[in-house]
């Protein structure tokens, strides 16, 4: 079986290779099917976002296709950067700026509870799924580790041995989070 994943990004395309490796379900990204566009992400949810990414592809490109769009949510700031948690620190930001201004945020905050939410919209002919992958954890005051992407340095997970995302390898990573979760339900959806 292929499918396209809706992503440019090559960290969450590997993430989801890794985890799809040895079954029947190759996985490409968009620079795959010749998809330059940057796809307009206006809605206000996780899943709408997602959704609008999938079925841009399939009505597009005809390719049965999935998007996901992730949001970390953080209790002490009203759930907040939620569906904005790519662009937090505005629209030129990268995920450092993001990192400072939650970091800055969330300075003498002793609430740091915070969640990590993954939606998984699969697009196959007029059919839209959706399947979502959540996990829970802490914001800590400072980066630690050097591996992942987005928030992974200053999020630690529970059930992660004390250790954020970006200190975990990936085989630690996906087996417990929000977007690995979302993943094993696609798979299962995928492959009952």
């Amino acid at each position: 079986m292929e499918i396209v994943f809706a992503t440019n990004n090559k960290n969450k395309l590997r993430e989801l290779q890794e985890m799809l490796a040895g079954g029947c379900i190759k996985v490409l990204g968009l620079a795959d099917i010749g998809c330059h566009e940057d796809i307009v992400e206006d809605a206000d949810t996780i899943e709408g976002n997602a959704v609008i990414k999938a079925r841009y592809v399939k009505d597009h490109y005809g390719y049965d296709c999935f998007a996901d769009d992730t949001g970390l949510m953080i209790d002490a700031l009203g759930g907040a950067p939620g569906v904005y948690s790519a662009r937090y620190a505005g629209e030129d930001c990268n995920s450092e700026h993001n990192i400072d201004k939650v970091l800055r945020l969330m300075d003498g905050k002793t609430d740091r509870r915070a969640r990590f939410v993954t939606v998984i919209a699969l697009c196959t002919g007029s059919d839209i799924v959706t399947f979502e992958g959540e996990v829970a954890g802490r914001i800590l005051t400072e980066r630690r580790g050097t591996d992942g992407f987005g928030y992974d340095s200053i999020f630690e997970p529970e059930g992660g041995g004390g250790l954020t995302f970006a200190e975990m390898t990936h085989e630690q990573k996906n087996a417990i989070s929000h977007r690995g979760r979302a993943v094993k339900k696609l798979v299962d959806y995928l492959l009952p």
